[in-house]
């Protein structure tokens, strides 16, 4: 799902060889040309059967989609000019502009949307995302119609860039299988850009799309966006002028670092969509984490504080449960787990684990990601002299490869792991997955691996997913976050303190709640780079 962890596919050095590339290249040309570097590498460019940064940055330049946000969360028109959900919830109709064409010339038509829909909901890996979803109707070229099971107020959301491409039918409707398509490496969409180059692992390049439907954009004429390995590597090379974008940057060190260049904008907003939390996971059918006062005991251990401000360089925000903090949705009144390790050690005694000879109570193993040690790795070290205060043995049990820590969470092979996972906006889309008993899938990764369950969990999350009245769902939403975190399946630390950084000069810079991962139709250059 999450390509963003897939940090090492390109080819190492390629940065300090710009010099001679088709991205210094396009860089010293100045002009409308903007050069992008990234180490967010996609598989292909089709969004409606692939999720995560790296397909949704391309794919929301290269496909349009029925609505667009703004940084408010609020619905914008796109290749729908107007919508309208039916009062009792169970359809929404979307009212397509009528002048918009897909890169090859062929008109976007009620068909094409209605064939996106449904591929996407059989393909793309958010199964919950448009499962109210039952048909759409056609009733003429510029109308679709969306039949729901039931009230989805998610659904709208689920209309954005990142998530809901709109596919040319002609194109993909030809019955071979989406994933595999070969026109998800030669997508053609409507959106402001088209892609005319992809050197694999190396670099791809958009080419503004002179029959956009949108009069005026894309403002830019052209994008390069640079596949890199090395992330120091890329750093040096932004702050010497070599790109003039860096986005989703995680590291403190190299946050703190661009914020301090002179001609760079370095920026924590566009990312409010995405809510990445970075947390500790526990498996909760096996002893002794099977104990919610064990799970609690180590969460009063973990002092967060000291991991956000020290750890993390001050550059992330504490996380308290499981919806994102930014979200309209998020309940604060949680209960916070200040460090207090007498009632760490208290709550290990009540639950049968008292400390014995050598001051030890029980060994535990934790896991974590390979890839970004300053939340992953250097958390996990740190929390074995945490544990360690109130009598756990705790051994970090590194794994050679992303697929390695994957086989083992999935596969319910731990006692404690780190995991950065994204809400995507909605808890419908991004949230229900880690808690609904239903989700405990054997083998699945961002599934619910901890195996918790809870009817009134479930009972709570499939209520909200239907409720259409704001406060009603609101209160749901608050009351299973309350009970998730007293029952500790999740010890929530951090949303992940991605950053974009932009060359000074640049207008308009991408702020919406999707950030990169939306449409760049409206990015400029106020002042161009020198030649």
């Amino acid at each position: 799902m999450l390509i963003r962890r897939h940090f090492v596919l390109g080819a190492i050095g390629l940065v300090a060889a710009t010099a001679a590339s088709p991205a210094a290249q396009a860089q010293s040309s100045g002009g409308n040309t903007l050069v992008v570097a990234t180490t967010q590498v996609p598989r292909h460019f089709n969004g409606a059967v692939q999720s995560g940064m790296a397909t949704a940055m391309p794919t929301a330049q290269i496909f349009a989609s029925p609505l667009r946000y703004d940084d408010k969360w609020n619905p914008q028109p796109y290749l729908a000019q107007s919508w309208e959900v039916a009062p009792d919830g169970l359809s929404v109709t979307l009212h397509l502009v009528k002048d918009a064409v897909f890169h090859d010339g062929h008109p976007v038509t009620s068909e094409d949307v209605a064939f996106s829909i449904m591929a996407i909901k059989a393909n793309h890996p958010f199964q919950t995302m448009l499962a109210a979803v039952d048909k759409v109707e056609t009733p003429d070229p510029a109308t679709a119609i969306l039949r729901l099971k039931n009230p989805s107020p998610s659904l709208l959301l689920a209309m954005s860039p990142a998530l809901m491409p709109i596919l040319p039918k002609h194109v993909y409707g030809d019955g071979q299988d989406l994933k595999t398509h070969p026109a998800n490496l030669k997508p053609i969409g409507s959106g402001p850009f088209k892609l005319t180059e992809y050197k694999q692992g190396e670099y791809y390049t958009l080419e503004k799309f002179d029959k956009f439907f949108i009069p005026g954009r894309p403002k830019l004429d052209k994008i390069v966006v640079r596949l890199v390995s090395d992330q120091n590597a890329a750093v040096v090379s932004l702050e010497r002028g070599d790109f003039s974008a860096l986005p989703f940057i995680a590291g403190a060190r190299d946050i703190d670092r661009l914020q301090k260049a002179p001609n760079l904008i370095v920026t924590d907003k566009g990312m409010a969509g995405v809510g990445p939390l970075n947390w500790l996971a526990f498996n909760t059918r096996k002893k002794p984490l099977d104990d919610v006062r064990v799970r609690q005991a180590i969460a009063y251990a973990a002092n967060r504080d000291f991991i956000v401000s020290k750890l993390m360089g001050g550059k992330a925000t504490p996380a308290l449960g499981p919806i994102a903090p930014e979200s309209p949705l998020a309940e604060a009144g949680v209960e916070p787990y200040k460090v207090d390790y007498v009632k760490s050690a208290a709550l290990l005694d009540a639950a049968g684990y008292a400390k014995g000879a050598d001051g030890s109570r029980f060994s535990l193993t934790i896991d974590y990601i390979p890839g970004a040690d300053e939340q992953q790795r250097n958390v996990a070290e740190y929390m074995r002299s945490q544990l360690k205060r109130v009598g756990i043995n705790l051994e970090v049990r590194a794994a050679p490869d992303f697929p390695t820590w994957a086989q083992r969470v999935s596969n319910f092979d731990f006692d404690l792991t780190m995991d950065t996972v994204y809400n995507w906006g909605d808890p419908v889309i991004g949230v229900n997955r880690t808690y609904l008993t239903s989700n405990i899938r054997k083998g699945i990764i961002w599934s619910n691996t901890q195996q918790y369950s809870n009817p009134k969990v479930d009972e709570l999350l499939q209520a909200a997913a239907v409720e259409t009245s704001p406060e009603k769902r609101k209160a749901l939403y608050s009351e299973f976050q309350k009970i998730v975190v007293s029952e500790v399946p999740i010890y929530f630390i951090n949303v992940s303190p991605y950053y974009n950084a932009f060359a000074k000069g640049l207008g308009n810079l991408p702020n919406s709640i999707w950030g990169m991962m939306s449409p760049l139709d409206e990015l400029y250059w106020e002042v161009p780079p020198k030649t």
